[in-house]
């Protein structure tokens, strides 16, 4: 089977350029402050995915369907709404931390906040971590 490519593919673009780019004060500082805590948490440099995605570490998947390709541990993104931060474990285990976090919305392993100081951050330091340990047993580097 030909692999497809994933759309959205790791870049040599530079990060810091990128989070300058960011419109409004609060969500710019508020991305530099994220991009900190998940280059700590994961353990791996930010590098652009696309040119609008920062994301930190990588790892190789295959579905039994024979699709394979390569994506980020966790990310984010800024969008105009929304900060996006991408938890690639999902959410169905992390009810309590969800509820703790504070004002936020979320889908199947997208996080959406407005700025930072409407959450609990130490919750969503909780939620990251546990999803970069559980992306870790399930493909480990």
């Amino acid at each position: 089977m030909a692999q497809n490519k994933n759309k959205t593919q790791k870049t040599e673009q530079n990060v810091d350029e990128y989070l300058m780019t960011i419109e409004g004060d609060e969500k710019r500082a508020d991305c530099f402050k994220i991009n900190e805590m998940m280059e700590r948490i994961v353990g791996a440099p930010a590098k652009m995915w696309g040119t609008s995605i920062v994301g930190f570490g990588d790892y190789h998947y295959k579905y039994e369907s024979g699709r394979e390709g390569d994506f980020m541990r966790s990310g984010f993104a800024a969008r105009k709404a929304n900060i996006v931060l991408y938890i690639m474990a999902g959410f169905s285990e992390y009810e309590t931390l969800l509820e703790k976090m504070g004002k936020h919305k979320h889908g199947k392993g997208c996080l959406y906040i407005k700025r930072l100081s409407d959450i609990d951050e130490s919750a969503l330091e909780e939620i990251i971590t546990k999803s970069v340990a559980y992306m870790a047993q399930k493909y480990p580097e």
